[in-house]
Parts: structure tokens; C-alpha cells; sequence
């Protein structure tokens, strides 16, 4: 049985059993303070749990894709290490909010597993909850009971509470679960061990493939629980696993998920899988990595040097390093297993087939950046084995370790590979250090404790009015505390409100909650999942009083002018750059507006000048605002609407207009009422902030008015200052020809000066075993003008050390020049005596063997830099 007809199975199995078919969200989390990816299948289901919204399918079934690469799930060390952890994969997954429980949950994975998959009966386990006393939890004996019913009690193990009791955070609903185990071994190895015994005991071939959580209780912040007002079911069970055990396979690695992917890498590489475990890990590291990546970025999130963007960034230079290192991978190859990827999950995740071109060039433009830096980082290694070798040290130290793992991408097994080969080790505790150390410092910087809700008013869901209206009567719902690196606040749930919360780019409302006691300001807005939460700094003092909720006006309107632009400008950018242009990112905001979007190329000066036109026309032609509420998601795409990928539609969609013909978008966010609203349309910047990716900055209105003037203003301040010419730009280039002459002749004159300078240290030379002797302070205008001065003298003085200390604009220098035969042949060192000579000017510095510099804060020092450098080399004054 191939994978997809496996996943077809689940899906109408549980649609026989009445499931609504739900597609999978987004693997990038967004308005979910706790999740960075979607790292399970309930998460979009979060909501339901939590009581913040109905469920719209009491019953519903999916494959969601995962990622599991940070925080308490983090399985990437084991990657293609072992033959069942993945970055990204897919979980099935059935859910039931408030209708059937344990015994349907059980009854049916029973019938599917063995029924419909055939699995054989004797080779699967289950597990229930054994309980656990510090919780005061019996145990699970209603799942036991129902199993025991099926299996018998021979195949059933009472679970500890880490094993068979899940909880969704440190707070929130959470329940027993039964796990489904399958025994992968051969006949001769199950004979000799029971399987049982294997159980949750990490064995490779004696693995969970389903997990049932049955969603009783509460967790709340004190670490008690309290049972849930409806029981819900929650399964997921790992695709990549089910087919692995379907298809009888050892690994999931050799299913039809991988193969056809290890095969394309084996073959590029001219390895062949399954010969060397070196190579086969790469391989495995590789498919699976590609999956991760290619599917985040599908879902809008870029590579880059923080939070999310990090992590996939840090994935995709993981599979590129195992490449380089043992499959010769000298070149990007990772993008072109893109269209593979494409072919093989086009049918149930689009997304990748749709952007494949634009995945594929984000990878191959981030593959060919970090080959530089692992080229980088290779030279900086060799650096440090030759700094070793002079100094007769043996080890690397941890910090050195961890900066090479930080900054090159360096892991500590390739470090330490490396040192090894050159009879060298590692401080791998000193490098353990400082990553606990870098873990404390990101810890310390998102910590934040939340403390549960308190109830003041009926929970009847929140009505939110924003579109409409700027003002309404309020009454707090629930509130909580929460401490964070702001300090001490609250997040108010009212049961109305007219403030927009944090969403789509757009940043969120502020305002005031006003009753006839007190004003209490809102300092932000954000969503919570689908819960909008209005941040304060302090509570009412009555808190069940009926408040008047005021939204900042003037804020408010700004901001849609300038979210407004951003949908003129997204049209104006299709028109003149193509159709391939699509939305990667926006942020809007009172004072100006960033857009993100796909494009190669850098636009030119006639380019901006068009979009610029195109916006500004629509402006002036006054288009009303055409907006469409609860349009059915099927009817909004027939009409053209623009919808983003990453982005989770409803069934029901906000459609945004302004002329059919020119821009109709998707969209939550508050717009103008037409148009001519926003006056004037600037921008300010276009740039690269990717691969592919441009960002265009943007200002509207009085802001963009007060740019022009000022411009303006400028250019009136220049013609002050050139005496008011007829024209202002042949005068600019008069001065500017004139700079350059005057800089040429200065230059020349160096030269001579320089020129002098070295036939004076030249006569200065003193011979010391061997060796010429140069150790003098200069006068010099630039850090390169001393270092060419520097290789002046070696290439005209055979055996040169030399040793050149300046002050250059203000601050000490120092260069050190040694000849390479005497690098070779005296084991000498130019970085090692720069960073001795730098203690002296209270700085450091480095560089190569034959070349190092050295800067510092302390110019007094300079002469004792001779001094210790003739000490050092044995010169005689």
C-alpha cells in the first residue's frame, strides 16, 4: 500500500464516521504567544478547548503538518541519526469537541488499525494511564476496561503520568491518553523478548504510532486541575510512522515518503545508500530537512537571524553541512529536490507546487550564502590550529568552540572531527557552558508568566464592533495577570469591543477604558488565538463596572491610510513587475507602512516611479471602499480576491475592494472609506531583506507631506549653499570633480611621503638570528596605509619581521608583517605577537599567520608596544 492511499484511507475512514475533512493550517503560528510552528494537530483546534469559540464540526479529521525543532518537543539532534524522528511531519489526526469520547476513540482506531490497514493484531501494544499520586489522579480503568474488551490484558501497560498523561503547556486542558504501539521486529527477536517489555523504552523498531487524548481536566497556573465542563477526544498519529509500519519497513527512512528522495541524492552524489553510515545519515538529514524547510517558507516564513526564521535557517544549514562534509556537496544542491517535493505532495499540500520557483531560489540563495560561511569558517578553524601549534596548546577552547558553532554555523562534531584529524580536542564542557549561557540569555529574554483567568462576567464569546464603530459600552469578561521584561500588567477580555487587534501587519489599537470612577489607558491590543485581549497597565478599581471603551482615533486613522496604501501598492507592484509578485510580509502602523513581496530584482529608479504613479492615480480618483463581509471562501476566489500564502481561512472571508479591476484582497484589517483619504502615497526605501524577497518603505498623508517639504526644503538649503546657480546639479558635479583631483593629489603625495618613510625603516633594519628587524612607529593616514606599507617592506627586505605601531585617526594601531619561510621555519606567528603586543593599548585583534593588526582604546601605549615587541624579538636599542 503506497503513502498517499494510506493518508486517503484515514481521511475517508473518519468521514464514514461522520469527521468534516478540515485541510491543515499553517506549520508558521501566528497570533499564538506560545508557538512559534505548529508542533501538533490540535493546535488549531486550540480555541475550542479553551472555550474561546464553537466548534463549527463537533467532529472533524486531518493530516497536519508538524514541526518539532524547539522548545519542549526538540528532536533535531536525532534527525537521521535514528530511523523515526523527523523535523517536519504529517499527524493524522480525529477530533471530537464535546460528542463521542473514550470508547469511540478506541473502538475505531482498533477498527482502522487492523481492519482497514491489516496491521496484525499480535504485534500491537497499548498503553493506558496508570495514574499518578501527586496529581490525586486514579487510574485510567474506563480506557483499561474498553481495551481489555478488544486486546487482552497481556498487550496492555499502565502508563506513568510522563508517558500517558498529556497536557497541551504548563497551564490548560490536558487528559489521560492511550497510546498504540507496534512491534516492528523480526519472529527470531520477538521470540527471545517480549514486546511488552520494549515499550516506551526508545527502542527503534517497538514504536508509537497513535496517541488518544482524552481531554478531562484543567490545568491551571497553581498546578492544580479542574475538570472540563464537555470532554473532548484528540488523536494524532504519526503518517511518516503508520506507513513505515504498513509497509513492513525498518525504517522510516525506506518508505515511499523518503525513497524517492535518498534515491535523487544518491544519485547527484554518486553514493549509493546503505553502504556507509556516514553517508547515510547525511542522506536521511537531507530528505528530511528539505520537507521542513521548503513547507515553512511555503507558509511565509523566511530564513533569517532571529525566532522562527532562525530555526529553519539553522535547518537548512544543517542539511547543507552534512552535504559539504560527507557527500562532496561543493555547490547548492538542496533546491533542486524542490520539484520532487512538489510532485509528491501536490495533492494534499498545494502550497509547494504553487510558490515551487520562489521556494527553490529563497534555498538556493541561502545554500550558496552559508557555503561562503562555511568556507569562512574552515579558514578561521586553520587559523586557530596554526595559532595552537605556535602557542604548543592542545585544545580548543569552549568559547572558540562556540563561536564557530554561532557564527559559521560550526556543530561541535564537526569542530571536533576537524581537531582531531590535526591531533587536536575540544573543551566540549567549556562549549556546553556557553550554550547554557546563550539558552539563559534567550530565556531571561521571552520569559513571561501568565497567571490564570479570572472570571468577572458571563463568557458568551466577544462581539467585536471595530469596523463600525471607534466607540461602545463594555463590560470586562475575564482578566489575568501577566509579568514579562515590560514589568507587571493585565490583558482585559470585554464582552464588546471596538479595538483591532494585532493581526495581518496591522499593529493593534490603543485607547482608554473610561467609567464614571476612573480612565484606564490601553496600552496594546493582540489576538490570542481568536481571543482579542486589550493590554492595561492596571485593573479598575470596579471591575464588573460598565466602562466606555474609546479607541485612539487619530491612531486608528492613520493607520488606514496606510493599510489602505499597502493594497494599492500590492496591485501597483502586480502591474508593473508581473503576476509573480506576492505578498511575504507587511507591517502598518500610524507613522508608516513596510511591505514585503517576491521579486529577484533590484527595481530601478523608473520602476518605483511607476508603482509611485500608479498608487498616487488611485488616490486621486476617490475609490470608494467596497467591503464584503461573511463571503463564502469559494465565492471570494471567483471574484479575484488575493488570498496570502500561510495565511488560515475560514469558510467565510472579509473581502476588501477598491475597483474590481484593480484590488481585491483578503483581508481582516481596517480600511479607509475611499481613496482620497489618504492624499498623498511616498516611498521612502526599496531594498533586499532575503532571497527573493524586496521590501518596500512607505509614508501617506501628513507624514509624506512633511517628506516632500523637507526635500524640498533641502534643495533650497543647497542652492543657498552654492550661491544660488542656475543649475543646481552641474554645480554639485563641479565640486565633486574638483574633490577628486584635490583627493588624487593628496594621495600622491602620501605615496612620496610613504615612500620616504619605508627607505628610512629600511636603513633602520637590525639584524637579530637571521632575521630582519623592522619595529618602529610611523605616522600613517589609514589602517590600510600601514598595512600596505607593511607588505612594501616584506616584498623589497628578505626574512622581514616587522613590527609597525600609529595612531590613526585618534586611536593606536599596530600591524604585524613576517615573512612566510620564516612562518614555516621559525614556527612564528604574526596573530599570536599581535594579540601579546595589544595587552599594551588595552585592545585585541588577530589575522593570519604572516599578517595580523591589532587596535585598542589606550594610545599612551604605542611605546610600550616597542619596547615589548623588542623584547620579544631580541632587538637591542
Amino acid at each position: 500500500m503506497k503513502a498517499k492511499e494510506i493518508r486517503n484511507l484515514f481521511i475517508e475512514f473518519f468521514e464514514s464516521k461522520k469527521h468534516q475533512y478540515i485541510p491543515s493550517s499553517p506549520i508558521v503560528v501566528k497570533n499564538d504567544p506560545t508557538l512559534m510552528f505548529t508542533n501538533a494537530g490540535m493546535n488549531q483546534f486550540k480555541d475550542y478547548f479553551l472555550g474561546n469559540e464553537d466548534p463549527k464540526f463537533l467532529r472533524v479529521a486531518n493530516s497536519q503538518k508538524c514541526l518539532r525543532v524547539s522548545g519542549k518537543h526538540n528532536d533535531l539532534e536525532e534527525v537521521g541519526v535514528d530511523t523515526y524522528h523527523h523535523t517536519m511531519f504529517e499527524m493524522l489526526g480525529n477530533w471530537s469537541f464535546g460528542d463521542y469520547f473514550k470508547k469511540e476513540a478506541i473502538e475505531w482506531a482498533w477498527e482502522l488499525l487492523t481492519e482497514v490497514y491489516d496491521l496484525p493484531k499480535d504485534r500491537l501494544y497499548v498503553s493506558v494511564f496508570g495514574g499518578d499520586a501527586g496529581d490525586n489522579l486514579e487510574k485510567d480503568t474506563e480506557a483499561f476496561q474498553i481495551w481489555n474488551g478488544i486486546v487482552p490484558e497481556s498487550r496492555i501497560i499502565f502508563g506513568s503520568k510522563k508517558d500517558n498523561f498529556w497536557e497541551m503547556g504548563d497551564t490548560g486542558p490536558c487528559g489521560p491518553c492511550s497510546e498504540i504501539h507496534v512491534d516492528l521486529r523480526s519472529e527470531e527477536e520477538r521470540q527471545k523478548v517480549n514486546g511488552f517489555d520494549l515499550v516506551n523504552n526508545d527502542h527503534p523498531q517497538v514504536i508509537e504510532i497513535w496517541n488518544l487524548v482524552f481531554m478531562q481536566f484543567n490545568r491551571i497556573s497553581d498546578g492544580s486541575l479542574k475538570e472540563l465542563p464537555a470532554k473532548h477526544v484528540d488523536t494524532g498519529m504519526g503518517f511518516e510512522r503508520l506507513v513505515r509500519a504498513i509497509q513492513n519497513k525498518s525504517s522510516n527512512y525506506d518508505t515511499d515518503v523518503f525513497s524517492p528522495f535518498i534515491q535523487a541524492v544518491a544519485t547527484k552524489s554518486g553514493m549509493e545508500y546503505g553502504k556507509d553510515e556516514k553517508t547515510d545519515i547525511a542522506m536521511r538529514v537531507i530528505v528530511d530537512h528539505i520537507r521542513a524547510i521548503s513547507f515553512t517558507i511555503a507558509d511565509g516564513q523566511l530564513p533569517s537571524n532571529n525566532k522562527a526564521g532562525y530555526v529553519i535557517r539553522r535547518i537548512l544549514r544543517r542539511a547543507v553541512r552534512y552535504g559539504y562534509t560527507f557527500l562532496g556537496f561543493q555547490k547548492p544542491f538542496l533546491y533542486e529536490l524542490l520539484p520532487l517535493l512538489a510532485e509528491t505532495f501536490g495533492d494534499i499540500f498545494p502550497e509547494v507546487a504553487a510558490q515551487q520557483d520562489f521556494i527553490a531560489k529563497v534555498i538556493m540563495e541561502e545554500e550558496n550564502s552559508f557555503l561562503r560561511t562555511l568556507d569562512n569558517g574552515l579558514k578561521k578553524l586553520d587559523q586557530i590550529k596554526d595559532e595552537m601549534a605556535a602557542s604548543g596548546q592542545k585544545v580548543i577552547e569552549g568559547k572558540i568552540a562556540f563561536e564557530l558553532y554561532d557564527t559559521f554555523g560550526f556543530p561541535l562534531d564537526l569542530t571536533s572531527l576537524i581537531a582531531r584529524e590535526n591531533g587536536l580536542s575540544v573543551d566540549e564542557k567549556g562549549f556546553a557552558s556557553e550554550m547554557e549561557k546563550q539558552k539563559t540569555r534567550s530565556r531571561a529574554a521571552a520569559e513571561q508568566e501568565t497567571g490564570d483567568w479570572v472570571m468577572v462576567g458571563e463568557d458568551e464569546g466577544v462581539e467585536f464592533i471595530g469596523y463600525d464603530y471607534l466607540e461602545s459600552q463594555s463590560r470586562i469578561v475575564k482578566y489575568r495577570q501577566i509579568k514579562d521584561k515590560k514589568g507587571d500588567r493585565f490583558q482585559l477580555v470585554l464582552d464588546r469591543t471596538p479595538f483591532y487587534a494585532e493581526s495581518g501587519g496591522q499593529v493593534g489599537d490603543q485607547g482608554w477604558l473610561q467609567s464614571e470612577a476612573e480612565t484606564i489607558k490601553v496600552l496594546d491590543t493582540k489576538k490570542e488565538n481568536d481571543l482579542i485581549v486589550h493590554f492595561v497597565d492596571r485593573l479598575p478599581s470596579k471591575e464588573d463596572a460598565v466602562f466606555s471603551s474609546k479607541v485612539d482615533g487619530e491612531k486608528r486613522k492613520l493607520s488606514m491610510n496606510n493599510h489602505t496604501a499597502t493594497h494599492l501598492l500590492h496591485a501597483a507592484l502586480k502591474q508593473v513587475l508581473g503576476e509573480h509578485v506576492q505578498q511575504k510580509g507587511s507591517l502598518v502602523n500610524e507613522d508608516i507602512l513596510r511591505f514585503d513581496f517576491s521579486h529577484f530584482a533590484k527595481l530601478t529608479e523608473e520602476e518605483i516611479s511607476q508603482v509611485e504613479s500608479i498608487v498616487n492615480t488611485k488616490i486621486r480618483e476617490n475609490i470608494a471602499l467596497n467591503e464584503q463581509r461573511n463571503v463564502p471562501i469559494a465565492e471570494a476566489k471567483n471574484q479575484g480576491a488575493t488570498a496570502l500564502f500561510g495565511e488560515k481561512y475560514g469558510d467565510f472571508v472579509r473581502v476588501i475592494t477598491f475597483d474590481k479591476n484593480f484590488s481585491v484582497e483578503l483581508c481582516g484589517g481596517t480600511h479607509v472609506s475611499s481613496t482620497g483619504v489618504i492624499g498623498l502615497f511616498k516611498i521612502v526605501s526599496e531594498g533586499s531583506i532575503s532571497a527573493g524577497v524586496r521590501r518596500i518603505e512607505a509614508i501617506t498623508a501628513n507624514a509624506a507631506e512633511s517628506y516632500v517639504n523637507d526635500q524640498f526644503q533641502l534643495v533650497k538649503e543647497i542652492q543657498e549653499l552654492l550661491k544660488n546657480p542656475r543649475d543646481v546639479k552641474k554645480s554639485i558635479e563641479a565640486l565633486i570633480q574638483e574633490l577628486n583631483e584635490l583627493r588624487k593629489e593628496l594621495e600622491s603625495l602620501h605615496t612620496q611621503k610613504a615612500g620616504a618613510l619605508k627607505e628610512e625603516l629600511i636603513r633602520g633594519i637590525q639584524q637579530v638570528n637571521g632575521t630582519n628587524l623592522i619595529i618602529a612607529q610611523v605616522s600613517m593616514p589609514s589602517a590600510d596605509a600601514l598595512k600596505k606599507l607593511a607588505f612594501e617592506l616584506k616584498n623589497e627586505v628578505e626574512n622581514v619581521i616587522a613590527v609597525l605601531a600609529a595612531e590613526i585617526e585618534g586611536k593606536p594601531q599596530v600591524a604585524v608583517l613576517v615573512s612566510e619561510n620564516l612562518v614555516s621555519e621559525k614556527s612564528l606567528n604574526a596573530g599570536v605577537l599581535v594579540r601579546e603586543l595589544a595587552k599594551e593599548i588595552d585592545g585585541g585583534g588577530g589575522g593570519q599567520p604572516f599578517f595580523a593588526t591589532a587596535g585598542g582604546k589606550n594610545l599612551s601605549g604605542l611605546p610600550s608596544v616597542l619596547v615589548k615587541a623588542k623584547s620579544l624579538l631580541g632587538q637591542k636599542d
